[in-house]
């Protein structure tokens, strides 16, 4: 785990903590329930239910402790609240181009919300890095594993107003 805040937005908190309900409140049960039924077979070394859930019930705790450490860690930001829409923050959705004038829109959320086929990106990714702070008509310079591009910045919006209360 890094020094570096866990930024996220309200709905990102949301998707993360609904996760971490579902996981304890219903999917963890049912696997104990599952183990002690199996468990009661007698013979657990070739009793595949009482192996499996045993498996999995270490993954599920695995991830449960994970969940926890990355809400502890969260930073919610709305975005919505960004005083300065003029430049790219987080949480902005930004059109930008690069030098064939093709163009993308990216919207910098949390390490973890990213989605790349949704066009989010992750706030620590290298092309958010770059356009942070960026306004439009800026130009950047970005580091990609396919080489060096550069990318102006078109266009910059910002959502609606959210509303979140931590333990959503």
């Amino acid at each position: 785990m890094t020094d570096r805040p866990n930024y996220i937005t309200p709905a990102g908190y949301a998707v993360l903590s609904a996760e971490y309900r579902q996981l304890l409140g219903e999917e963890r049960p049912k696997l104990v329930d599952v183990i002690s039924w199996a468990a009661g077979n007698g013979d657990r070394s070739e009793n595949g239910d009482y192996i499996y859930g045993r498996k999995r019930l270490r993954e599920i705790d695995r991830r449960l402790g994970f969940l926890a450490r990355r809400m502890k860690a969260a930073k919610v930001i709305d975005p919505a609240q960004q005083p300065d829409r003029a430049r790219v923050w987080f949480g902005a959705t930004v059109t930008i181009a690069d030098e064939d004038d093709s163009e993308r829109v990216l919207t910098l959320v949390g390490d973890d919300e990213t989605d790349a086929a949704a066009g989010k990106i992750g706030w620590n990714a290298p092309i958010a890095r770059a356009l942070r702070g960026a306004a439009v008509g800026d130009v950047r310079r970005v580091l990609l594993p396919a080489g060096e591009r550069e990318y102006e910045v078109m266009a910059i919006t910002y959502p609606a107003t959210e509303r979140f209360t931590p333990g959503d």
